[in-house]
């Protein structure tokens, strides 16, 4: 327990930093979760819509401190490279 003004003050600061980068790394995983669930449908274009809004989440997400730049950069890249794997529908 903290006894210090300033270290309670820092443990009140914490909890509310937690509890924002909690929300934040939430919206995060539920919009790659999203994503996932169309590359797994393999609808490459609905992916592709869907891909600018979840690399802007990411960006904003590193961009707040909640996830590291490198962590951000890696999920981009293999989100991307899943979205090219996606063998074209053959044509009718």
């Amino acid at each position: 327990m903290a006894h210090h003004q300033s270290a309670i003050r820092q443990e009140h600061r914490s909890v509310r930093r937690n509890a924002i980068n909690k929300k934040n790394k939430s919206a995060l995983r539920s919009q790659v979760k999203k994503l996932k669930e169309i590359i797994e449908a393999k609808d490459k274009d609905g992916a592709k819509k869907l891909l600018p809004e979840v690399f802007s989440s990411i960006d904003r997400t590193v961009k707040k401190g909640t996830i590291h730049k490198n962590k951000g950069s890696r999920a981009k890249s293999r989100l991307s490279r899943q979205i090219e794997q996606i063998a074209p529908a053959p044509a009718k």
